[in-house]
């Protein structure tokens, strides 16, 4: 007869028996390769063979952060991840608060609206985005053709294209992180500050938006992420003078075949991404104790 502490261990043991395969499988795949990348990091290369060398130097994180062309892109790639991902909170918290009170049997159909972008490839929709923007696109000839503008306007390769691409691909994530959340706060609580006199903004800021703070944090970390990450949107839409990391750890690897470089690129981007976001995260949690 098992005694009252042998309990607990046992369910412990099975969990860990449970998790053990998968964390061991995630570990091996995520962690290995990650060394191995670092490792090639700290090799030098030879650019007249175009062959890695074997060494143990930070002369590729130096040559990073003292030339500007690289340090320039990674400034526009916080700045776009950052102002993605602000405006994807805009959109999105309007967004998601809707379909979260929505009481019509037709829920699931604004649901799978706001899922079915996801069906659909990032080079695929920085496609469509590419026939909009054109010059012969859908937003200049129409502007043209009601006489607004004389010559098409200037949108694709630009940041304003990069943002908006990205906005497309990320704002459902944001959307379903923020509506589940939402949807588990009780509706009572929101009448109640009706009920006291607060106006509508004033229930957002008192109310809503601290309850809804665990669902903001989620999104934004996730859409930052995404677009810190980024490759096909900026890449497409961007054009080859707009740089951004995700873009120039793919040609230091392929048309450079630098991988010591390529590699200190990778993890000076997975560095300041973690970074940031833990910033965030500690931040919005200190706001939330408040």
């Amino acid at each position: 007869m098992s005694t009252a502490s042998e309990r607990p261990r046992g369910r412990l043991l099975t969990a860990s028996a449970l998790i053990g395969p998968a964390t061991i499988f995630v570990a091996a795949s995520l962690l290995a390769p990650l060394a191995i990348l670092f490792r090639y990091s700290l090799n030098g290369f030879e650019k007249t063979t175009k062959t890695m060398t074997e060494a143990v130097t930070a002369a590729n994180y130096v040559q990073f952060f003292t030339d500007p062309y690289y340090t320039a892109a990674l400034a526009t790639t916080v700045e776009i991840a950052l102002l993605s991902t602000a405006t994807c909170l805009v959109l999105g918290f309007p967004l998601a608060y809707v379909v979260a009170r929505t009481q019509s049997r037709f829920k699931h159909l604004l649901i799978i609206g706001i899922v079915l972008p996801l069906f659909v490839g990032n080079a695929v929709r920085a496609a469509g985005w590419m026939v909009v923007f054109g010059n012969k696109g859908f937003v200049n000839t129409g502007l043209e053709w009601l006489g607004l503008i004389a010559k098409p306007l200037e949108i694709m390769f630009t940041e304003k294209a990069v943002i908006i691409g990205i906005v497309a691909v990320n704002l459902p994530f944001m959307v379903l992180s923020l509506q589940s959340v939402i949807e588990s706060i009780d509706r009572a609580v929101e009448e109640a500050a009706f009920s006291l006199g607060a106006p509508p903004l004033t229930m957002f800021r008192r109310v809503l938006w601290p309850l809804a703070l665990p669902g903001i944090l989620s999104g934004t970390i996730l859409t930052f992420i995404l677009a810190m990450n980024a490759y096909a949107t900026p890449y497409l839409l961007g054009g080859p003078l707009f740089k951004m990391m995700a873009p120039l750890v793919y040609n230091q690897f392929t048309q450079q075949s630098n991988w010591p470089f390529g590699g200190a690129i990778a993890f000076i981007l997975m560095a300041v991404t973690l970074s940031l976001t833990v910033v965030a995260n500690l931040l919005i949690q200190r706001r939330a104790v408040r």
